[in-house]
This record gives structure tokens, C-alpha cells and sequence, in this order.
């Protein structure tokens, strides 16, 4: 059909585009808001104009929809304005890995308190020439001086995290610079200047807060008036900016000309980072605050590396999923409850697309809460990383053992015994304690005319992260260094998660991209610190399984269960009959805390030169997916 794939035939229970075939192209009816995208541009302050549009010139601005269907390549990510940014890019000429690069530069713009110069991230890319994927590690590192015992007090007990959080000493060697100059430099065709500039103008001339924007800023309030440099650039008058207002951030557009004019040396043996550096260990403050400094030096940045690294690979009813290695837990955990899964399905003969949902819930519960047992005992970047057994299927088989149909394992679940030999139950472990990890973080995903796909989440942590802003650079930085175990989870058990000299944290992002018969299939992810890989699970399930749209698979009410002694349920859960049945299974629920929700996706479906975006329709206030040539 003209070199387009066309969509499956056979799947009448995923609603939400309605295919039909005319003159032998496949076209897709739409919304009237996409047929004419001005019909729902963003909505503006008085007098103003939205900047990633107007600053740039932009030819076609985009209305912010969950999701869009079209050619010539595709952006999602949780903002408008970003991935506008990126879809110009793509117009532009760029690939799949210049428009990530571009779009997450955005993000540090609009989403400040998640992304930003001072954070780091884990990029996974399909290249359609090679027909490989590849990973660029952008995971924040710790300084030379750190020891296992940095964040314990002098009696050996664990610092409070309280205290650690909002101060120098969580603060690590940023990534995400390196991690962008590589990207552009291994996978792009325009030049590193090139994919800043649209972030740079958007700083410049503002954007339209929105209500998650005006929450974040609320919620933090408290912790950034203890930061001078902080309150300057994010409050107003010690509030947060209204709804509706224009935000500008000048400082960060001359951090953005700082780094295009001066590539990433700017960073890691210039300007930037000596500012960097003097912040981090001697944070200004406050009259009356007083902060622990931190411990990076000039020495730890000048020996920054984003690596390349080959990425977790495994396989899936047909498909090859293709995940982050460690430092990353993700790419491991989530190989490891897919193979479960089909393990259980093994066990019971009964397929996960037949269950009821209480079933499947209760099947996705005992998976994850498995494989957290194992990820926290044996996932970090120490060495030895059994990472050939735990995603082996035999594993799973092994680990399935424990499972039943009828009511939950005990919390928390033991760790299992990766070591190659697959007989039998294992049952020789201990439960752990599950470990804290924060909630933030962004994710995006894009692809390109060429086949190209990227899928790339970025963090600075926290909400906020350390809180603690670069003055003159408006930008915060990372308190990724908290995502360190403080002292061993359980006494006398190995643990791979504790801070040392130049380790880098472990963490559950969880960029994956899936291929079947060898091309891209599905790209997806989600920010939420450790529920990243239940959400991102849970999507490839609803979705590969459950036989929901892509768009349907993201915004189905989320259940997390991380081997903690209860599980995070969304409120379409909660006190409901599927929540009523998952108790009556021996679950203990809980609300997944302020706001009420679980990770927010973003993901793009390929049908070969036809490609399908797909964002949240309300977490986060809801996310933004667009095509370059939107199906009309």
C-alpha cells in the first residue's frame, strides 16, 4: 500500500481511531481539532503569545491532543511546547535523535522541576540503518570522595533524608549535557547550536504556566525561599507564578547559549561548571538557612562520561524488548515480570487476555513485588550483575513457583537465587524492606521519517531536586545522589545500592523500545521513580495483552506493587469492586499519595511510515502527542 503498513485488522476492541482505506492509503477519521490544529491551540495570557511558537516561527502549531496519527515522524512528551519544539525539528530535517535532544531541552524550560542541564537520563535508540539499538548513559555520578558510609551519621545510622535532600551533598556530577552533545553527535544530523536553539528562544520569551506547573511550584515553595537564587527565578514575590501567566526564565537562556556557543566543555571543564561545582559545595542560603555542602569538584566533572552501553535485550510473545542496562534496574525488572507473566501463564493455563481484571491485577502484583525482591538484592552498579539469569525465563519459571491464583505471597517476597541453576522452588532469600526512591522525572519518545526511534527519560530527581538553583544559570540541580541506599537494606545481606567514589545510583528508568521481525514496533516509558517500571509494564501489557488501544493502555487506572509491605493503587482502583476483589486476594492497597496518580506515559506505536503517538489524557494535566503530517 504505497510503502505504509496498514493497521492490525483484527483488533475491534481498540477504540479510539477509526480506520478506513481510501485510493489504497490508509487514513484514519479524526477530530475536527486535528483536521484544523489551530482550532485548539494552547491557550494564551492576555497579550501574549505562546513562545515555542511565535519565537521560532513555527509553520503548523499543533493543538495538544493524548493522540495523533500520521507521517513524517512523531513526538510524545508530557507538554505541548516541547514537543511542538521537537516536531520543528523534525520538519526541519532533523532525526529522531536531534528532536529528542531538542525536545528534552524544552523540557528543562516547562518542566524545570523534572529535566534541566543539572540532571541526567538514560537514552535507548533504534538506528535504521544499522537496524541496532543502542543506549547513552546519562546516569549522574558521585564524587571521588564518596564512601558506603557518606550518609550515615557518626553512630552508623542513616542521615535523614530530610536533611540530605535540599543540600550539596545529594547534589551529583550532572549527565545530561553529555548525554545530549552524544546523542546529537552519534545520531543527528544538525549540529548541537542547532537542536538548543528552540529552548533557548522558549526561555527566553516564556511560556503559559499551567496548573501542574502552578502546583509543583506551590508544593516546593517552602524548600526553594531557602534557596536565593532559587526563589529569584521560580517564585514571584515568594508565590507561586498564576495560571495562565507568562513564565520566563532569562537565566536559563544564557545557560542554553553558554553550552550551544560552548559545547558540553562548558560543563565539565568551563563556565557552567565552575558555577556548578561553587554551588554545590557551598550552597547560598537564606538568612538564618544553613545546608550541608557537597563534595563535587572541577576533578569529578572534567571525568564525566556518557557511555555507550549494550542494552538489556529479551523476549516477549514474538517481540524483542529492549531496555536500559544497569545502572538502570529498569530494563532487568521489567524483563523480569514480562517472563513472568508468561510463566504464570504457564502455571495456569489461563492467558492474561482472558482474566478478569481483578485477575490480571493480581497476576501484575505478584510479578512486580517479585521482581523488586530481586532487583534491590542484586541491581547496582557494582560488578557481577547477574543480569543473564534474572531475565532468563527459567528464572521466572523458577521464581513462579511461589505463586498462586487465589491469594498474594507474603510481603515482602524473598529474593531468588540467580545463580544458572533452574531446578526446583527457590526459596532461599529473605524480604527486604523497600528502598525510597523519588517520584519525579519526564519522559519523552520521537521518531523520524528515516525509521529512527528514540525513547529517553530525563531527571533531576526530586520535584525540584536539591532545590538548589546555578545563580545566573536558572537552572536547579540534581539530589540524584539520594537514590543511594544510606545503609545496607538488610544487615549482613550484600547491597549493590550504596554510595561510593564515582558510582552512579541505581535507578528504575525504564526507556524501552520493542521490536518485531526486527523493526520498531512500540517505543514507551514514564517518569515516577520506582512505579517507572510498573507503569511502563503495565502499558506494554495492556497493550501487547489486554487488548487495549495504545492510548486506552496508558490511561488505564495503574496498580503498584514494589514489594513494600502495601501497593499504590490510582483512585479507579481504590474503592471499587476491582479494588474490593484485589483485597479480598490478601492486597493491602494504598492511595499513591499527592497527586493521586502513577507515572505518566508517553509512547509511539510504528506501522512503518505511518506512526501513532499516544500521551496521558489526564495525568499531569494530560500529555502531548503529535505526527508531522497529521492524518486529515
Amino acid at each position: 500500500m504505497s510503502g505504509h503498513s496498514t493497521f492490525p485488522a483484527a483488533r475491534p476492541r481498540r477504540t479510539g481511531l477509526a480506520l478506513r482505506v481510501a485510493a489504497g492509503v490508509a487514513t484514519v477519521a479524526l477530530p475536527v481539532a486535528l483536521v484544523n490544529p489551530a482550532a485548539q491551540a494552547r491557550p494564551t495570557a492576555a497579550g501574549a503569545v505562546v513562545a515555542s511558537d511565535a519565537a521560532r516561527g513555527a509553520t503548523q502549531q499543533m493543538p495538544k491532543e493524548p493522540v495523533m496519527t500520521g507521517w513524517g515522524g512523531a513526538v510524545s512528551s508530557v507538554d505541548r511546547d516541547a514537543s511542538q519544539v521537537g516536531i520543528d525539528v523534525l520538519r526541519d530535517g532533523g532525526t529522531a535523535a536531534d528532536a529528542a535532544v531538542a525536545t528534552a531541552a524544552a523540557l528543562g524550560v516547562t518542566e524545570p522541576y523534572s529535566a534541566g542541564i543539572g540532571g541526567g537520563g538514560f537514552l535507548v535508540y533504534y538506528d535504521a540503518k544499522t537496524k541496532k539499538v543502542s543506549t547513552i548513559d546519562g546516569r549522574e555520578t558521585a564524587p571521588k570522595t564518596f564512601t558506603d558510609k557518606t550518609f550515615t551519621n557518626p553512630d552508623g545510622t542513616p542521615m535523614s533524608f530530610g536533611t540530605v535532600v535540599s543540600s550539596g551533598l545529594s547534589i551529583g556530577v550532572p549527565g545530561t549535557p553529555a548525554l545530549w552533545a552524544n546523542a546529537v553527535r552519534q545520531h543527528g544530523k544538525m549540529s548541537f547550536k542547532q537542536v538548543l536553539a528552540p529552548a533557548e528562544k522558549l526561555a527566553r520569551t516564556g511560556f503559559v504556566v499551567d496548573q501542574t506547573f502552578a502546583d509543583q511550584t506551590t508544593a516546593n515553595a517552602e524548600r526553594f525561599s531557602m534557596f536565593p537564587a532559587t526563589a529569584r527565578v521560580f517564585l514571584r514575590n515568594g508565590d507561586a507564578p498564576a495560571v495562565g501567566s507568562v513564565f520566563r526564565n532569562p537565566d536559563l537562556s544564557r545557560a542554553y547559549q553558554v553550552l550551544a556557543n560552548q559545547g558540553v566543555t562548558s560543563v565539565y571543564d568551563g563556565r557552567l561548571g565552575n558555577a556548578i561545582v561553587a554551588e554545590a559545595r557551598k550552597p547560598h542560603t537564606a538568612p538564618g538557612v544553613t545546608v550541608m555542602g557537597g563534595q563535587v569538584t572541577r576533578a569529578d566533572l572534567r571525568k564525566y562520561t556518557a557511555p555507550n552501553r549494550a542494552p538489556i535485550a529479551s523476549s516477549y510473545k514474538g517481540l524483542d524488548v529492549y531496555g536500559m542496562p544497569v545502572p538502570s534496574s529498569g530494563g532487568i525488572a521489567i524483563a523480569e515480570i514480562l517472563n513472568l507473566m508468561k510463566a504464570y501463564e504457564n502455571k495456569t493455563g489461563v492467558a492474561t487476555s482472558k482474566l478478569s481484571e481483578v485477575d490480571y491485577l493480581h497476576r501484575f502484583s505478584e510479578a512486580s513485588a517479585t521482581a523488586f525482591a530481586d532487583r534491590n538484592r542484586y541491581v547496582g552498579d557494582v560488578e557481577g550483575v547477574p543480569v543473564k539469569a534474572l531475565t532468563n525465563p527459567k528464572f521466572a519459571k523458577q521464581r513462579a513457583c511461589g505463586f498462586s491464583p487465589t491469594s498474594t505471597q507474603a510481603r515482602p517476597i524473598a529474593f531468588g537465587s540467580p545463580d544458572g541453576t533452574y531446578g526446583g522452588c527457590d526459596a532461599t532469600g529473605v524480604g527486604q524492606r523497600e528502598p525510597y526512591e523519588g517520584k519525579s522525572t519526564t519522559h519523552l519518545t520521537t521518531a523520524d521519517k528515516w525509521g529512527n526511534v528514540a525513547s529517553y527519560t530525563l531527571t533531576i530527581e526530586q520535584t525540584g531536586g536539591s532545590g538548589i538553583t546555578v545563580p545566573g544559570y536558572g537552572f536547579l540541580l540534581n539530589n540524584e545522589l539520594t537514590d543511594f541506599n544510606f545503609t545496607p537494606l538488610t544487615p549482613g545481606v550484600p547491597d549493590p545500592n550504596l554510595p561510593g567514589s564515582g558510582k552512579r545510583p541505581r535507578s528504575s528508568m525504564s526507556p524501552t523500545i520493542i521490536l518485531k521481525n526486527g523493526k520498531p514496533y512500540l517505543a514507551v516509558g514514564s517518569p515516577g521513580g520506582s512505579t517507572i517500571i510498573t507503569s511502563v509494564s503495565q502499558t506494554i501489557l495492556g497493550y501487547v495483552d489486554r487488548d487495549l488501544a495504545l492510548v486506552d493502555a496508558i490511561a488505564a487506572p495503574r496498580l503498584s506493587s514494589r514489594n513494600g509491605s502495601s501497593e499504590s493503587a490510582e483512585p479507579e482502583i481504590l474503592g471499587t469492586a476491582v479494588g474490593a476483589g484485589l483485597t479480598a486476594l490478601g492486597h493491602q492497597l494504598a492511595s499513591a499519595g499527592t497527586p493521586n496518580e502513577i507515572g505518566a506515559v508517553t509512547a509511539i506505536r510504528s506501522y512503518g511510515k505511518v506512526l501513532l503517538a499516544a500521551a496521558e489524557t489526564t495525568r499531569r494535566g494530560g500529555g502531548s502527542a503529535m505526527v508531522v503530517r497529521p492524518f486529515r
